[in-house]
């Protein structure tokens, strides 16, 4: 489905299923089809409600200067379009992550509960921005499918990589679909993205934390960090995943979030 957030923006989105609504925020350099798996196995206990960030998928890209924050906009001016007005459990993966802290900083009063996946509170240091830089420079001249290639080797855990190859293969392909241009501008948010720790203290609905064992990119002690500075935050570390844990062990993360979905208030 599309619909029209602002002038210049259309956004791409499932909405798949009855009940309490969650939203699902995809990491970079995917879309929303990394999420096929939790939509099939959560629409039946509340409303799955999952776009594509801006410059991926189906979704305009940024007008404008690319950041976060903008991002976290899009989110909640697609609720208003869709006249959401109970507070939603939002859930991202990575950069879906970084735009959810972004969203519950600016707008928590539509909150009733978060999930950050494979995620960190902390902006890039010096040498992740260098290498932003550098990526950014090599997708200047290639293609999306060979953007993948040079991040795969971090993405996922040696054990997917070796027993399940066609999960290494769907992530190829949505990264393949994405644009240059989208890439690009989603690299300049990430490196410029601001510090979330300060704020993770003002976070005051229930969180859940997960993180794949091997993740790479954001290893488990990132995720401490976040569950040690927002209250009563809960960690979930899944066995066998890197960095796209929700793809890699699908049956462990969904019956994580729906039990943490049925836990709530």
């Amino acid at each position: 489905m599309n619909t029209q957030i602002a002038p210049n923006c259309t956004v791409a989105y499932d909405d798949a299923g009855k009940g309490k609504p969650l939203v699902l925020l995809h990491g970079f350099p995917l879309a929303r089809g990394m999420w096929r798996t939790q939509v099939d196995s959560l629409k039946s206990i509340c409303r799955c409600l999952v776009p594509d960030l801006r410059g991926f998928g189906g979704t305009n890209g940024f007008q404008g200067t690319p950041s976060i924050e903008q991002m976290a906009d899009d989110v909640h001016a697609l609720l208003d379009q869709l006249h959401v007005e109970e507070p939603i459990t939002l859930g991202g993966l990575s950069m879906g992550g970084y735009v959810a802290l972004a969203f519950a900083r600016k707008h928590a009063a539509r909150l009733r509960a978060l999930i950050l996946a494979d995620t960190r509170a902390e902006a890039d240091t010096p040498e992740a921005k260098a290498n932003r830089e550098k990526m950014i420079a090599f997708a200047q001249t290639h293609s999306a499918a060979e953007v993948i290639e040079q991040l795969l080797p971090n993405m996922v855990s040696d054990e997917t990589r070796e027993n399940e190859p066609e999960v290494v293969e769907e992530i190829r392909r949505l990264a393949a679909q994405q644009t240059t241009a989208g890439i690009i501008a989603a690299l300049a948010a990430l490196r410029d993205r601001s510090d979330a720790t300060p704020t993770l203290g003002q976070i005051r609905v229930p969180t859940l934390v997960l993180v794949g064992r091997d993740d790479k990119l954001t290893p488990p002690a990132l995720a401490q960090n976040l569950v040690n500075g927002i209250r009563g935050a809960k960690l979930a570390t899944i066995p066998a995943a890197g960095h796209l844990s929700n793809m890699e062990q699908p049956d462990i993360f969904n019956d994580a979030v729906r039990s943490f979905l049925r836990g709530l208030p």
